[in-house]
């Protein structure tokens, strides 16, 4: 019995002996400072971009509409083909057409009988006036009869072109190298100059619109040199252009009107940039992001890792002898996501914790490395 007592006062004992040496331990490893990872800030060179909405047009979106009443008898395209200059789109069956041109070739060649005739008479009676068997006023009235009777055939035959051009007009051409857009009528429909068939959106250059508020506008153009809106808008840089899926158009483009009213109900003015589309890829009525690059230098950069976001501020943990100071800054992403640019609340030399923030706190004592 004895024994046994002793072997648990020993048991005791020896835990007792191990929780201390356990508290010991955790009360040397919580007052020994943890190593955190430092960077001394110094100033870079970053260039940050402005993202806008934009919707796309062609340079030109044509409407297309015959010159002839008919009906449609071809349709060389469809929906969105890429056409060139010059290219069939559709052919009109017009009776009247066809008709005006028999009816001018059948002019044509009476005026040139009746000029046959004339001249025939000119030839016949200028002997005759040369003997003095009949007057000169006789000759000349035969000779007056043959050039009317050349003007007629002139004016037939200037009748008889117009009537070759107007059935020409029977096959409509697109005016531009482009893309076709809907197409509303097909084969038997009856059309006239009113009816619009299509539209060709000129591809040569593709126009984005988007828009900036007042602040923006103004931000805008105080970045660049100029003593007017011209002048500064001939200073801005080339802007970029991110398709719907995300792929960047290969492309750059440049912004070339700045509209001068600030829309009432929306607060926002109009910008117009043009970009070039050489292989068509753009289509009018697609939709992408542009963006404005923005060069800044002597800026100081933080990891985004390194900041701490708390209700509607960012803040960073900011070196001072052994311990850390818990710092509000202002910042602006960078195009990578992964830094900050600090506009305010750090100076250059500043040290700060570069990583594992989580687990500091106003006054912290650390090591760095």
């Amino acid at each position: 019995m004895n024994l046994i007592k002793t072997v648990a006062t020993v048991s005791l004992l020896l835990f007792i002996a191990s929780c201390n040496k356990k508290k010991q331990t955790a009360q040397q490893q919580a007052s020994t400072p943890q190593e955190y990872p430092v960077e001394i800030l110094h100033p870079q060179n970053v260039t940050l971009k402005n993202d806008y909405p934009v919707r796309l047009t062609g340079e030109e979106d044509i409407e297309i509409s015959p010159q002839i009443d008919g009906t449609i008898q071809k349709i060389y395209v469809d929906k969105g083909a890429v056409v060139k200059k010059g290219q069939p789109l559709f052919s009109i069956d017009s009776p009247s057409a066809t008709e005006g041109v028999a009816t001018a070739q059948a002019a044509v060649a009476s005026a040139q009988a009746n000029l046959a005739s004339a001249q025939l008479d000119v030839e016949r009676m200028r002997p005759l006036a040369e003997k003095r068997i009949i007057s000169n006023v006789q000759l000349e009235a035969y000779e007056n009869q043959y050039r009317a009777s050349q003007a007629a055939v002139d004016q037939a035959q200037a009748n008889l072109n117009q009537a070759q051009a107007t059935l020409g007009w029977t096959t409509v051409v697109s005016p531009v190298d482009g893309v076709v857009g809907t197409i509303p009528y097909r084969h038997g429909s009856l059309v006239s100059s009113n009816n619009v068939l299509t539209t060709v959106a000129a591809s040569g250059n593709v126009i984005a619109y988007f828009s900036l508020n007042e602040k923006e506008l103004l931000e805008l153009l105080d970045r660049y040199p100029g003593a007017n809106q011209a002048e500064k808008i001939k200073n801005m840089p080339e802007v970029t252009l991110t398709l719907a899926d995300g792929s960047p158009y290969p492309h750059t483009g440049r912004i070339q009107t700045i509209s001068g009213v600030i829309d009432d109900y929306t607060g926002s003015a109009s910008l117009r940039a043009e970009f070039p589309n050489p292989d068509g890829t753009l289509r009018s009525g697609m939709s992408g992001t542009l963006s404005i690059p923005r060069p800044l230098s002597g800026i100081l950069l933080v990891p985004q890792k390194a900041t701490v976001s708390q209700q509607d501020k960012t803040l960073i943990y900011k070196v001072q002898g052994d311990s850390v100071v818990q710092t509000i800054i202002t910042t602006l992403p960078t195009p990578d996501g992964k830094e900050y640019v600090v506009t305010e609340g750090l100076k250059n030399g500043d040290t700060i914790v570069t990583d594992g923030v989580a687990t500091l706190s106003n006054g912290k004592k650390i090591k760095t490395r």
